[in-house]
């Protein structure tokens, strides 16, 4: 995992204003965290984070490397609303053992295990590389970049997206592709054999069918055409194969 940032965000409207900007519904916050993005008004991918109720106020988890920017987007939203966005001093340890008192369940995935908001950060030595190739889960910056459309990195599955909830930016992209359109492109789980950097193009037949990224015994994660990756693919020096199982 890397680095996390923590914000808080308060104020009387903190809710009614995340609630119009992010892809899932922050009155699930009731009962506990939510996965959720912020996307371009066309729809594509700009950050994703766990949104976690804390007392008076949201806490913001988000990967450190893309912290400061969505910060100062959301804070563009901000207008004459009641809301405040500041750094918190908590950090996030995370772990599947036995939850310590007070963790709460990852929102994403069983497999994610809990999180621990408070004065340690890291993890228990969870291997959260091979949780996420087994069970197909995007990370910031490797499987989720600025190209990405969220259906079609899978939130809908990770619980990142509510389709009844109402207006938020990008939604009307992503009720599209949802109702209209059978997606064509997806993240996938494959078979690997060898191994390539992340970011090597897949190629089947010589033409290319897709990006590989995290990889992890003996399976990977891969964006895919998903109507043109069948039979062996080529990664670099590695084989691989479509994990339809």
């Amino acid at each position: 995992m890397g680095e996390r940032a923590i914000y808080e965000i308060s104020g009387k409207d903190r809710e009614h204003f995340l609630q119009g900007l992010v892809s899932n519904d922050v009155r699930q916050l009731a009962q506990g965290p939510a996965y959720a993005a912020l996307l371009t008004p066309q729809g594509k991918y700009l950050a994703d984070f766990l949104l976690v109720p804390r007392g008076e106020t949201i806490l913001l988890d988000i990967d450190a490397t893309i912290a400061e920017a969505t910060v100062r987007r959301l804070s563009m939203y901000k207008l004459r609303a009641d809301v405040q966005i500041a750094p918190s001093a908590l950090k996030v340890f995370r772990g599947t053992g036995t939850a310590p008192d007070g963790a709460l369940q990852d929102p994403r995935h069983p497999a994610m295990g809990w999180r621990l908001y408070g004065d340690q950060g890291g993890e228990d030595g969870t291997d959260f590389d091979a949780i996420r190739v087994a069970h197909c889960i995007p990370e910031t910056g490797i499987e989720l970049t600025p190209e990405t459309y969220i259906l079609e990195a899978g939130f809908e599955r990770l619980h990142g997206v509510d389709f009844r909830k109402g207006c938020y930016v990008g939604q009307e992209v992503t009720a599209r592709m949802k109702h209209k359109v059978e997606l064509r492109k997806g993240l996938a789980s494959v078979r690997i054999e060898g191994a390539a950097p992340v970011g090597t193009e897949i190629t089947a037949d010589e033409r290319g069918v897709g990006t590989l990224f995290t990889q992890s015994g003996g399976k990977a994660l891969a964006h895919l055409r998903l109507d043109r990756a069948e039979g062996e693919m080529r990664a670099g020096a590695a084989r691989i194969w479509r994990d339809l199982a």
